[in-house]
Formats: structure tokens, C-alpha cells, sequence
């Protein structure tokens, strides 16, 4: 199939502009569960129905629904199809993220030939099954809203903005320390995942700034005297790292700490990447 939208999306003719509503989005998942579970991929935790032996459990035995309860702490999520169209979106997201702890991929077993009843299968890939799971299930959470993406950890984020996507890598950081790396994969973290408050998006903005003050005294052999100030201006500006009288406080957070974010992460990612070519020029 094409990449590229079809014609009403691509001449903004299209009343959604091509995006899902939460309706939508239980529909489409819908249609990957019962796939997926037609090809044996949550056999091995939720079990199967077989025409001769009737319900055969998986490791989370004969009430599949106290195994969601016991997980996720809602009733009523099982089972999924006669269900999901009562689901909140988190608790689609949830039973989304269980899902992907549970679902594996058949390896060997038999085919049940009387009345077509399929394969029964014995041994299973944990990881093939997520990575096939987690695959169809992004192709439809970021048609949605503003956009999601199931992460290889099993947790859903929000996307990043098109194009910024690539500043969410971790920089190489300067020197020898990997303090850089882990801070901003910790940063970048706590401002997408699910759910994320203002005062933990604007916490995420202000680990940036910290992360900039810890490559300072290498920054200031690259940049200019007044480029240093006008970083730390913005943080201290804006009452992301310290408070007086004088610091802005009625913009719109939503907005704003999205943009000093990303600020952040491609100020990093230019500092850290002019003092690895100043170090490798002075070694040289």
C-alpha cells in the first residue's frame, strides 16, 4: 500500500483530516486483536477455544477476566470484542500496553483439522510476538488524535512533532561520561509518556537545562559568551529552574514547554556535537 494519504487528506478535503476518533481507533484494534488471536498469538496466556476440548486455559487460567482485573485493576475488559466499545481511551491504552505482555508468537504444535479448528500450539516466541504486535499496533495508534506509539518497552507515548523525532536519540556525550545520554533519555521520557502532568513536562524541560549546565564549562569553549547567556536565559526566564518576581509565569504551558523542550534537545545535540569536533581537532 501507499504511504502518501489519499485524495480528500491530501487536499484537505477530508472532515477528520485523516485522523482517528477514539470510536475509530477501538474499531481498528478490535480488528488486530481478533487477527492476531485468530493466528494463536495470545494463546499461551488467555488460551483457546477448541470445537472438541471447549475452552482450553493459558498460564492465566480459567478466568481470563480476574487475569485482567488482577493486572490493570478495572473490571469488565473481558472479553475484548463484546467489550471494547464501552472502553474509556485509557482503558484501551491499558489493555494495549497488558496485551503486549502477554502476546507470543506459536512456534510448534499441530493443526486441529476437525471443523477447521486450527492450530493448537505448544511452544511460543515471546519477543517475535511483541515485535509483530507492537508493529500492527502502531500502524493504527498513530493515525490517532495527535499520534501515539507503543514502545519497545511496552508503554505508550505520545509521538514526537514531525520532523523533531530524530532530536529524541540521545546525543553522543562529550568526553568519556555517559551522564549526558542518560539524562536526556530520562528527560525525554518523562515529558511523552502517557498521562504526563504541566509540572512533569515542565520538570522534563528544567532536566534539559540541567543537562546544559553540566556540559557548561566545556560549552564555553565553543560558543559565544552572549549564546551562553541567552540558553540559561530561557530556562530562568520562563520559571523553569529558579523563581523571583521578575520570571514569566502566565504563558501558555501547554504551548510553551513544548517548545523549550525541543529547544532544549537541539541546543544539546548542537553543544555536544561542537565539542566532540573541538576535542577531535585538538587531539588531532
Amino acid at each position: 500500500m501507499r504511504d502518501e494519504p489519499y485524495y480528500s487528506v491530501r487536499t484537505g478535503k477530508h472532515p477528520t483530516g485523516g485522523r482517528l476518533d477514539l470510536d475509530g481507533l477501538k474499531r481498528l484494534f478490535t480488528s488486530v486483536f481478533e487477527r492476531l488471536s485468530d493466528e494463536g498469538y495470545f494463546q499461551e496466556v488467555v488460551g483457546f477455544n477448541c470445537v472438541d476440548a471447549g475452552f482450553v486455559p493459558g498460564s492465566a487460567g480459567a478466568d481470563t477476566e480476574a487475569f485482567f482485573f488482577q493486572h490493570l485493576k478495572k473490571r469488565h475488559l473481558w472479553p475484548l470484542p463484546s467489550r471494547v466499545g464501552h472502553f474509556s481511551e485509557d482503558d484501551l491504552f491499558d489493555v494495549m500496553e497488558l496485551l503486549y505482555d502477554v502476546v507470543s508468537k506459536g512456534v510448534d504444535g499441530y493443526h486441529h483439522d476437525w471443523n477447521n479448528c486450527g492450530w493448537h500450539y505448544e511452544t511460543f516466541d515471546r519477543s517475535a510476538g511483541q515485535v509483530e504486535y507492537r508493529a500492527a499496533i502502531n500502524g493504527i495508534l498513530r493515525e490517532y488524535d495527535c499520534g501515539y506509539e507503543l514502545t519497545a518497552r511496552g508503554e505508550i507515548i505520545a509521538k514526537a512533532p514531525l520532523g523533531l523525532a530524530d532530536l529524541e536519540r540521545a546525543p553522543a556525550p562529550p568526553g568519556d561520561s555517559q551522564d549526558v545520554q542518560q539524562r536526556v533519555a530520562a528527560a525525554v521520557d518523562r515529558f511523552r509518556r502517557r498521562g504526563a502532568t504541566l509540572e512533569q513536562r515542565r520538570d522534563a524541560v528544567r532536566d534539559l537545562a540541567d543537562v546544559l549546565e553540566f556540559v557548561r564549562p566545556q560549552a564555553k569553549a565553543v560558543i559565544t559568551k552572549r549564546d551562553e547567556g541567552d540558553i540559561f536565559e530561557l530556562a530562568n526566564g520562563f520559571g523553569i529552574r529558579h523563581h523571583n518576581d521578575k520570571q514569566k509565569t502566565d504563558y501558555d504551558k501547554a504551548v510553551w514547554l513544548s517548545w523549550m523542550f525541543y529547544y532544549y534537545l537541539a541546543t544539546i545535540h548542537a553543544v555536544t556535537r561542537l565539542i566532540e569536533r573541538s576535542d577531535r581537532t585538538f587531539s588531532a
